[in-house]
Parts: C-alpha cells; structure tokens; sequence
C-alpha cells in the first residue's frame, strides 16, 4: 500500500488568487472553510415528513400487483441449489430454478424477522450510523471502472484512486458511510482487488464501510478482514452493509446470493436491490416498475431471512428511465423520481430500511447537465425519506466515472440537504421575537444582538460556489465552480491524516492479504 499521503501529487492551483484578503487568497479560503466547517453528526436524522404521491389505494394496488408477480409469474434462482432447497422447504413452489411464492408469504417472513432500524458499527464508535427510521446516511459513489479529474481526465481507475477517494470521504463531514467499490481498481486483478479496496477503508477511514459481493469467498474474507480490523471478534455487530443487486428482471444468480448468504450468516447487512433501466429490464412504466421492484426485492430479502432470522436487510431500488431512441440510460428525469418516493412508501409499509440512488447524472464532465441531473436525483431521494444513499457523490456518465471535482461538489450538495431535511426552527431563538422586540420599524437587523448570535450557523454556507462580485472573482482567475473544486480536494488530499490503527491489527490484516493473494490466482476477466 501506498503511504498515506503519497497517492496525490497536486499541481500548483491557478495563479490570480488575491492575498491579504480573508487570510491570503485561496489557502486563506481553505483554512476559513476548516474553520467554519460546522459539528456534524454521524448520520442525518430527517425531521421533515416524507412526501407522498399516492393514496392507501394506489399503494396497496402495487403491493397486490407485486404478489401477483411472486405467485404466478414467480423468480429464477439460478444456479444455487441450495436456495431452491430453502425456498421450497419454507413453502414456495419451485419449478427448476423457477420460485413461486405464495401469496402473502414474503411480506409474512420479512415482516416477522427483519429489523425496522439496525446499526452499523465503525471502527470510531462515534461514526456508528443508523440505517432505518427517520435516519439518512450519505455513501459516495460505487461501482465505476474510470475515473475523472480536470488535469488526468478520463482514465481507467487504478488503487490510488480508490485510495484518494477513500480519503475524501473519510474528510467530508456530510458523507457518513465510506462506501464500497468507490471505483473498481483495475490495475489488480479481479480476484485479489476486493482485499485491497476491504483493507483502504479500514486503513485510511475509521467511517463504517461495505464489502465485496463478487463472489461468496470475496464476502468472506471482507468479513475477516472486518474481523481483524475490529480487534479480533465481531461480537454480532453488523459492521458491513453491502450491495446485493437482482439480475433484473426477475433473477438472481449464485453469485449475489452466494455473496448475500454469507453477510446473513455473519449477521451483516445487505441491500437487495434491482437494477432497473425501465423500458429494458422492467415495464416503461412507474407502477410496472414499482411492482416488479418490490416483488424482486422481497424474494430477495425473504432468502436472507430464511438463512438467518433477524439478520439486518435494506429495501433497496435503483430505477433508471433510457432513451428510448438510443437505449441509453437517462437520470434527472421524472419517472424514476416518482419511482422513488413510491418505494420508499412501500418499505415504510413493510417495515424494513429503504436505499436508493442520489446526485445521479450522464454527464461525462461536472458540468450544467451534471448539477441539475444530479440535483432532480438528490432531492427526491431525500424527500422521500430514504434511509441509505448509495452514489450520493461523485457519480458521473452514467455511473461508468467516479469525478473528483464531482464528488466535492455533491458533498457540499448534501451539507444543504442535512440543512433543509432539519425542518423549521420553532425554538424560542428560531421565533425571533427578541429581534422583533429590540428593532425598531425601519431599521435593519444586521447589528442586532439575536443576529449576532446566529449570524454563524443560521445559513447554510456553501464550501464551493462563489458569492464575490465579479471584479473579486475576475482577479481571483475566473474560475468556475469545477475548478475551485479542483483546488479544494488537492488541498485536502495535502493535509490528510489517517486515523489511528493499531499497528498489530495492521499487520494482522497485510499478513492475511499476503497470504490469501498468495492462495489466489491472478484473474482480470
């Protein structure tokens, strides 16, 4: 593994910054932006209510619907006898590899076994997160093989890229969860990758992180890599939430549920979520959508609770709409939004946590078409009171790139979310009536002792944007919002720390990766 600080070599930022000015041009800025950033929790609890779209009928019309899907067209579990053996001894019809479940019987286990809210440990007590409830935590980018940076551009995403990300996360208060494959690594090969990405989120971030779910001896050693890395026993904590995704439409195969049964066993948490382009690999429609998703995501959760009673689920969906011209992937649009705030009523109404996707986009640079994508893809997934926020940072082309500048950006997205999802302040400060009481009609309230008082935390304040006049931002160099993001996660890369670890469980954890690498042959396909 690199050195902790020797993954970045960042070129000297853009000349024009002025200096004397808030502490000397762009460095004073960031030491400012230290400065000011606020106390944040380890997770986001939401005192908005989640915004509705349908009524009791519309919702449990798709609930039937899903019910019809899982009792007469029913799954294929492929490939993994073992799981046909299980379903069927639990009372499910099973015909080759294809499952069909009595009506009532999914909704029946998970209802009567699957935790509503559970916690995830990290190896810092103090960034435990709860997933459930009205919590909201924020992960970052997942799955992309290229990453993208101003200066390097697009480029096949190697390990130290997974490590720098790594590393902003772990420095980015409103990201709560270090995510999983931030990118995919693709200078080691597939069969030995996921050690290295399990032992950079234990290594250089102390925020609860997901494992591998490539195959089920992957799982295994990210559970004991986990088990080193929290000190030798797990105790049962559930330390993991990892992504279990369906073979839409209406599969899954041995490997996610080879990598699902392990993380059951274990008592971590998995996602079972489909992947749905709608059009392609669901019906192009909402309610089609919303009905295949729950029936997938229920067959899927049902097997986990089977394996293990009690073991800690996620409702999980990610719907895309696709141009219907190209087949291309589409996000910002308004279907899957509403496909959104659907699913996340039905697993409210189930009783289990709810994750989906945030900030998506196909925008290939951070550019206009990525913000304004991204933000009709934040906003309703906030909204509608998701519990678990995969791609919540740095998503770009369509999840194929992770973007530095982008995930700067996002973050300081998400800060102004954690601000609006706190609600309206009715306190006795959040009235105002003492400013009221102290100005007269007339008079500003800029010098009043309340404003004073409030004048630091009562806006939210963005790490990112501009608010100079354009003679200040002209001298500074003209940059534009990616370019200041630029500077920012160069700066941050500079004066990164890693947190403690112990340097025996250090060794414990490189001397397991040495040996398994050793065990295991060098595959790229």
């Amino acid at each position: 593994m690199s050195d902790a600080n020797a993954a970045v070599t960042p070129e000297e930022p853009a000349a024009g910054g002025r200096r004397g000015r808030r502490g000397g041009g762009r460095a004073g800025r960031a030491a400012t932006r230290k400065e000011n950033t606020p106390d944040v929790q380890a997770y986001l609890v939401r005192r908005l209510k989640p915004v509705e779209v349908l009524d009791e009928e519309g919702y449990a019309l798709l609930e039937e619907n899903a019910e019809i899907i899982l009792s007469e067209v029913g799954l294929d579990f492929r490939d993994y006898p073992s799981a046909l053996t299980l379903l069927a001894d639990a009372g499910a019809d099973v015909d080759g590899e294809r499952v069909r479940f009595p009506k009532g019987m999914c909704r029946q286990i998970v209802q009567a076994t699957a935790p509503a809210q559970y916690t995830q440990h990290a190896r810092n007590p103090a960034h435990n997160v709860e997933i459930g409830g009205n919590n909201t935590v924020f992960a970052p980018n997942y799955g992309s093989p290229f990453a993208f940076d101003l200066d390097r551009g697009r480029r096949y995403a190697s390990i130290e890229d997974f490590q720098n990300i790594v590393k902003l996360v772990y420095m980015l208060p409103y990201l709560h969860h270090s995510g999983g494959t931030v990118c995919e690594p693709v200078d080691i090969p597939v069969s030995k990758r996921h050690l290295d990405m399990v032992y950079t989120h234990l290594k250089y971030s102390d925020k609860p992180y997901m494992g591998s779910v490539t195959a089920a001896e992957r799982a295994d050693d990210s559970i004991e890599l986990s088990r080193i890395g929290f000190g030798g026993d797990l105790e049962g904590r559930t330390v993991m939430t990892s992504l279990i995704n369906a073979s839409s439409p209406l599969s899954w195969d041995a490997t996610m549920l080879g990598a699902a049964e392990s993380y059951a066993k274990a008592n971590q948490a998995s996602i079972f979520s489909p992947f749905i382009l709608a059009g392609a690999m669901a019906p192009a429609t909402v309610a089609g959508v919303c009905a295949q998703s729950l029936a997938e995501a229920l067959a899927g959760m049902t097997f986990a609770q089977l394996i293990n009673p009690g073991c800690p689920v996620v409702f999980g969906t990610f719907a895309a709409s696709m141009s219907m011209q190209s087949g291309a992937p589409t996000f910002g649009t308004p279907e899957p939004a509403l496909v959104n705030y659907i699913m996340a009523a039905l697993a409210r109404r189930l009783g289990v946590p709810f994750r989906s996707g945030g900030s998506l986009c196909a925008s290939k640079l951070p550019d206009a078409q990525a913000a304004y994508e991204s933000a009709n893809t934040l906003q309703p997934a906030v909204l509608s009171g998701v519990n678990f926020m995969l791609h919540a940072a740095g998503w770009l082309e369509g999840g194929l790139s992770v973007g530095f500048e982008k995930l700067i950006m996002d973050h300081d997205q998400l800060g102004a979310m954690a601000k609006f999802a706190q609600g309206v302040d009715l306190s006795e400060n959040g009235q105002a009536l003492s400013a009221f009481r102290e100005n007269e009609p007339g008079q500003h309230f800029l010098g009043t002792a309340h404003t004073l008082a409030n004048f630091e935390s009562a806006f939210y304040r963005s790490t990112v944007s501009n608010y100079d006049s354009f003679e200040q931002w002209e001298e500074e160099g003209s940059l534009d919002t990616a370019q200041r993001a630029n500077a920012i996660w160069k700066q941050m890369l500079q004066e990164y720390e890693a947190p403690p670890l112990d340097d025996a469980i250090d060794a414990e954890l490189v001397d397991f990766i040495a040996r398994r690498k050793e065990a295991l042959p060098d595959e790229f396909g």
